[in-house]
């Protein structure tokens, strides 16, 4: 069986992202690695920790009622999302990496960078790119 990793994150691209990685789990008989991940930093405090976990939960039901096997990883570590999908995608032999996209105008690009090119780049494996 193979595994699929997923980006989540509890916006439309995320939820679309989830989507699209369950019906390809159900397609490919493999399980999924969602992978939320946060910078962490002064903003993360207790209020923003108990948010995540509630919005995980609603995830982890939903996976449980697909029936699909799943691992959810929350991942707090200073590194950007991109890196956090990147290593997990190497540390499951991952083999298709699904994201969600956003519309961003050309100075947003140029100013914060692109975690969804950065994984499109430096993926290990095919990644498939979904829009909200």
């Amino acid at each position: 069986m193979g595994t699929l990793v997923v980006g989540w994150i509890a916006k439309p691209e995320g939820e679309a992202a989830l989507e699209r990685a369950l019906a390809e789990a159900r397609l490919r008989g493999s399980s999924l690695v969602v992978v939320s991940s946060h910078r962490g930093g002064s903003e993360y405090d207790q209020s923003a920790v108990d948010s995540a976990e509630r919005e995980l939960d609603g995830v982890r039901a939903r996976l449980e009622e697909a029936g699909v096997e799943f691992t959810l990883r929350q991942l707090v570590r200073g590194l950007d999302p991109a890196e956090d999908l990147l290593a997990v995608a190497q540390e499951h032999d991952a083999e298709l990496i699904v994201i969600g996209l956003r519309r961003r105008s050309p100075v947003g690009k140029l100013i914060l960078g692109s975690n969804a090119q950065r994984i499109l780049l430096d993926a290990p494996c095919p990644v498939l790119a979904v829009k909200a």
